[in-house]
């Protein structure tokens, strides 16, 4: 019982801290997009993962346009794969702070992150930043609702 309340406790505080994980999101991103392992928009990421899904280690979703049902129901479908092939799913507060730290010229709800290898292509690499983002996902992994990260204003 003891051991219950410390995880709720340590989940509560990982909920509390959305500028710290906003700031780890944007980091993520950015690094990614250096490395060049950002697929960017909804059709691109199910591209992707119809060919590789075992490639991909996030999923960053924002809440699409309001009134956009097409692009709504894409995105669930995507989540439902994601959740189905242990991709993390992190949901953001603004397509357009997604879009801004993307440096699209578009409006996207959607970026994927694909994971680093080591050279033989033998094991994953994750920088701290992309850790604590596992940390984040594993603790809110079987929540009925997801939180919603705040990205920070660029």
């Amino acid at each position: 019982m003891v051991l219950e309340e410390k995880t709720f406790e340590s989940v509560e505080q990982m909920a509390r801290k959305p500028t710290n994980l906003g700031r780890t999101v944007r980091n993520v991103l950015l690094r990614a997009q250096t490395d060049k392992r950002t697929i960017v928009g909804v059709a691109a990421a199910v591209k992707t993962l119809s060919s590789a899904p075992e490639d991909a280690l996030f999923c960053f979703l924002a809440p699409p346009s309001q009134g956009d049902s097409a692009t709504h129901m894409q995105e669930v479908l995507l989540q439902a794969f994601c959740f189905e092939n242990d991709i993390y799913i992190i949901k953001v507060d603004s397509s357009e702070k997604l879009s801004r730290i993307l440096g699209a010229h578009t409006l996207e709800s959607c970026a994927l992150v694909q994971k680093a290898w080591t050279v033989d292509q033998t094991e994953e690499l994750l920088t701290a930043a992309e850790e604590d983002l596992v940390d984040h996902c594993e603790a809110f992994w079987d929540a009925p609702n997801q939180p919603v990260v705040r990205l920070p204003e660029l």
